[in-house]
């Protein structure tokens, strides 16, 4: 089959493209409309895909979506229906080359035949700038009506001006009912699934199949094929699957866990909105769906550490120095007893008191870029810096002005530190929690005794949640 060709039906005597030799999960793709289970939300009656697609007018779409959601099915069901002309490309296998063939077969099609061509571009996240590119003048003119098809976040995978140019279907992953439903078919079809082969799935086997696919199709037709094609027949002629033999064929829970992909900070996100949250269960929850879908334990050990200053901060001062040991911890000693490091520093972040006031250095920077340094004052410059005795006088004599704090009772004394242009700017702000209490009321303290008067930008009375103007993900 070239890249021009459309897969067809199998004529059903094991010749054709559904032939035995092809997996299941390939044999038992829909082949038209009303065969699509899933993907209510786009297909379902009324709504505007089903409407394109029964309307026999489509534009150019991007499918985006987990592994084995449907989005290849969609478009081979999207080309039988449609009266064009469908091209395949793979953007793994194929490049520059085969798009300008694909360029002139359309031309042609165009101009002898009156046919619109429809190109659908698997994994289209694989092209450069410059593949995805040379779309573009053919997408504007109508030569060609584009479906790809994507698995990564298509605004980060795609360029702007494509994106602009299609419409855009997010597809989910199949659910739980979906799943029991394809499989049921495919237990039943005598020409494309397994029919022939007389299997009875006790009810505890076909939930085993639907559960620990995790909503990925392929994953449960392909575990279904192995239980049916390797076990025996008994006296009646039935291959009967139990759920031993389930457990057999797909041992491990499918997890939709990508490293580079969105579900990577989608999980991450979960994990530090459940420790900010102070919920250790979920906490731990999110750590080890992480985990379990091989994430690299540094990534989250790092993640921990900006918590630590981030979102607990001076309300527990030891958070950081804790999360630092455990990490430690976890490098002389590995897994499996890097659980219990991993664990230590979960659970102490999110029973830890909370505090984001060390992000009091944001307002700080704002400042210099808003209205750049100011001048530093005249008490606090190195007067000695150009003084050849300069090593041989105490520090409390470097400035006439200034006023050394340890010569005063309670080492301190009421001084200004801030250039004239921002001395009453306040940019901490603390917490009430924790051992942070205890500063802001030393702080509290120390103003009272400098008794001059309180600006329009000083804190309030009460200390309070600094609010951070960052623009953040979690």
């Amino acid at each position: 089959m070239d890249i021009f060709d459309v897969p067809n039906q199998d004529p059903g005597d094991g010749s054709g493209p559904a032939s035995l030799s092809r997996p299941l999960a390939t044999r038992m793709r829909p082949i038209s409309l009303d065969e699509f289970i899933g993907q209510r939300h786009l297909l379902g009656e009324g709504k505007l895909l089903r409407r394109m697609i029964e309307s026999g007018r489509i534009g150019s779409m991007i499918f985006y979506g987990p592994p084995s959601c449907g989005k290849t099915t969609l478009a081979l069901v999207i080309a039988r229906e449609v009266s064009a002309d469908f091209v395949v490309l793979n953007a793994v296998l194929d490049g520059v080359k085969e798009f300008r063939t694909v360029i002139a077969r359309a031309d042609d099609q165009r101009k002898y035949y009156q046919r619109n061509t429809v190109l659908f571009v698997d994994e289209i996240h694989r092209w450069n700038k410059a593949q995805q590119d040379a779309l573009l003048p053919h997408i504007e003119s109508g030569l060609i009506t584009l479906i790809g098809a994507t698995t990564l976040n298509p605004f980060y995978s795609l360029v702007g001006p494509l994106l602009s140019r299609c419409q855009l279907f997010e597809l989910y992953a199949f659910e739980a009912d979906d799943v029991r439903i394809l499989l049921e078919r495919a237990l039943k079809d005598q020409e494309r699934g397994l029919g022939r082969y007389k299997a009875s799935v006790s009810p505890e086997a076909l939930a085993h199949f639907t559960d620990y696919a995790g909503g990925d199709i392929r994953h449960a037709l392909n575990a279904l094929e192995m239980a049916v094609m390797t076990s025996g027949q008994d006296q009646e002629g039935v291959r009967r699957i139990d759920l031993a033999v389930a457990r057999e064929s797909i041992q491990k829970r499918y997890l939709r866990y990508d490293r580079t992909g969105d579900e990577h900070y989608h999980y991450a996100s979960a994990l530090i909105k459940s420790l900010r949250g102070s919920d250790p269960d979920a906490s731990l929850y999110w750590l080890t769906a992480m985990l379990e879908g091989g994430e690299d334990p540094h990534f989250i050990f790092r993640r921990l550490l900006i918590f630590a200053s981030e979102d607990v901060g001076l309300a527990d001062p030891q958070a950081l120095g804790v999360v630092n040991s455990a990490h430690e911890a976890f490098v002389k000693c590995g897994m499996p007893e890097g659980f219990y490091f991993l664990s230590h520093a979960c659970l102490h972040l999110a029973l830890a008191p909370k505090s984001n006031s060390a992000a009091a250095i944001f307002p700080a920077v704002a400042e210099h870029k808003k209205k750049g340094t100011g001048p530093v004052p005249s008490h606090l410059r190195d007067k000695t810096a150009n003084t050849r005795q300069a090593h041989y006088l105490s520090v409390e004599n470097a400035s006439d002005d200034y006023l050394y704090p340890h010569n005063f009772p309670g080492h301190w004394v009421e001084q200004q530190y801030l250039p004239d242009s921002c001395r009453h700017h306040r940019f901490y702000n603390p917490g009430d929690q924790g051992q942070e209490a205890k500063r802001w009321h030393r702080l509290q303290e120390l103003r009272k005794k400098a008794g001059h008067g309180r600006s329009r930008i000083d804190p309030p009375d009460k200390p309070g949640p600094h609010h951070d103007t960052r623009n953040k993900a979690d």
